[in-house]
């Protein structure tokens, strides 16, 4: 399988993970079960392991004790001469040997004991069929070089070359017994199979594992029923939030019962209620405010042709006026403008909120953009003794955008730089890439302080009330600009320090439509002091 696809595999099963918790849950149990069964599987071995080695070993044990008591009062009838000491030893083996093959166990008679250590195989033994005497174990025939009694321990009971029966585990019983001809004790070694009880430990071992097998499969589905009729209802809930805020205020949840997800689903279809009439409530309390908006601005424009048609008049003849009434007729003039531009932003505004502002996109040259609006602007930085210049750090800037739009952002910019300036050259920057375009305004005059620059583009905002607008500006040139950006899909962002001066940044994307990743020009100048 290609990288790539195991790659995406595991990303996908992460995600999963992370989002399901009803599969969490599930795995977290069968985890947990797992663990437990198999705590309580292996206690359950160990026991029954135990239960059939003990019950093996005792029933070796009194099998061996009566086998070597049955022998010795076979021996003890017959007449105790040194001649007939290998009769006496045939006479003592050969019926146990005959037993020991009916009844599936082995035995080895070996001696006499000496003050050597015993050798099975060179002892000159008698043992069952196809035994190997490597079977009896060493410490067990060291045994009787020390004491007489009774001994047992564990074994492997091996088969010589050509026998079917494979290796298996075993209990090894040994006996001493004295022989009537010479006197001597020899000793008898039983070699009984746990061939049985290691058939029943792998049937108990194989059910275990298949009842633990089962038993996980079972608490796996019980747990992913009883999640599911608890994740079910969230998961519902969370498709009618996302429907919700996508606007589809009329969806609600399906109640059903009367338990506490029932009341859940209740409340929330109460709390979805409760939001829409809240949201046309506000939908119709803004639309009725757009509409005053509107009309009043258009209603205005009647008697404002009015006021302006008689403004122009005076302002014309105030050469034949006094001073004072001269002085007045030219400050209704300036108001008249003011409030011209201000019903003009307004309606503007009105647009925007209406939804109905449109685009009339063009490919044009931001250097031409800021080389015409420092021309216009000129008169007014010459009269606060400014200088406003441009500076392009590439030729061409292209970008799909509107002209008309776009310019009035840059003006709105420059005049705002021009009546915070107070002194100090102002820096039209502009800049762009591949993916990109960008203009800077950069002033030296007061900044901002911290936290204004998330609040200069809301309407009517203003850093110092007391500040007069050198501009005539209405309080809405920001709030326009900051729409008209949106409207390109691009970025108006602002950086200013006290004392050091502010920078707005219009960032727009080469191509309309597309999403915007990066600015060409940083936001905070590099002439700033660290």
């Amino acid at each position: 399988m290609p990288r790539r696809s195991v790659s995406s595999s595991l990303r996908r099963g992460l995600t999963f993970w992370r989002r399901s918790v009803q599969a969490r849950v599930v795995a977290s149990t069968v985890l947990l079960s797992a663990i437990v069964v198999s705590v309580v599987g292996w206690f359950l071995l160990q026991q029954t392991r135990d239960g059939l080695v003990d019950a093996r070993v005792e029933r070796a044990v009194a099998e061996a004790t009566d086998e070597t008591a049955q022998a010795q009062i076979r021996l003890a009838a017959l007449p105790g001469t040194d001649d007939d000491a290998s009769t006496q030893l045939r006479q003592l083996a050969d019926p146990i040997l005959q037993r020991a093959e009916v009844r599936g166990f082995s035995v080895v008679l070996a001696g006499p004991v000496g003050d050597e250590p015993i050798d099975v195989a060179t002892a000159g033994a008698r043992y069952s069929t196809d035994l190997d005497l490597s079977s009896v174990p060493d410490s067990l025939s060291a045994h009787f070089n020390e004491s007489l009694d009774p001994a047992w321990t564990f074994t492997t009971i091996r088969y010589i070359d050509g026998a079917d029966t494979p290796d298996i585990a075993g209990v090894a019983v040994a006996s001493a017994i004295q022989l009537p001809a010479d006197g001597k004790f020899y000793t008898l070694y039983y070699l009984f199979p746990m061939q049985q009880e290691e058939d029943t430990l792998a049937l108990v071992s194989r059910a275990l594992l298949t009842a633990g097998g089962l038993l996980l499969v079972l608490v796996a589905g019980l747990t992913w029923l009883v999640t599911r009729q608890v994740v079910t209802p969230i998961r519902m809930a969370r498709r009618t939030a996302e429907r919700l805020a996508a606007g589809h205020l009329e969806e609600r949840m399906w109640v059903r019962g009367h338990d506490d997800i029932a009341r859940l689903a209740t409340s929330f279809n109460q709390m979805a209620s409760s939001l829409q009439r809240q949201i046309r409530q506000l939908e119709e309390l803004s639309r009725v405010q757009r509409r005053f908006t509107s009309d009043v601005s258009h209603e205005l424009r009647t008697p404002l042709t009015t006021v302006r048609m008689a403004g122009d008049v005076l302002h014309d003849a105030r050469d034949e006026f006094d001073p004072v009434t001269a002085r007045a007729a030219e400050l209704l003039q300036t108001e008249l403008d003011r409030f011209e531009g201000l019903l003009s932003d307004l309606l503007e505004i009105s647009r925007f909120d209406a939804g109905a502002a449109a685009l009339e996109l063009d490919d044009i040259n931001l250097i031409d953009v800021a080389h015409r609006v420092v021309d216009i602007t000129r008169g007014l930085a010459e009269q606060r003794g400014m200088t406003v210049t441009v500076q392009a750090l590439r030729e061409p800037v292209l970008a799909e955008a509107d002209t008309r739009r776009v310019e009035r952002i840059v003006r709105n910019l420059v005049s705002n730089a021009i009546d915070h300036a107070d002194s100090g050259p102002i820096v039209v920057i502009v800049n762009g890439d591949d993916h990109a375009a960008a203009i800077a305004v950069r002033d030296h005059g007061v900044g901002l302080a911290p936290g204004e620059a998330a609040l200069v583009f809301n309407r009517f905002w203003r850093a110092d009330p007391a500040r007069a607008r050198t501009s005539g500006g209405t309080g809405l040139g920001l709030a326009i600009s900051l729409e008209d950006t949106h409207l390109h899909g691009g970025w108006l962002q602002a950086w200013g320090q006290p004392g050091q001066g502010a920078q707005f940044r219009l960032t727009l994307p080469r191509r309309a439509g597309q999403p915007l990743r990066h600015s060409p020009i940083p936001l905070v100048p590099d002439d700033v002091e660290a």
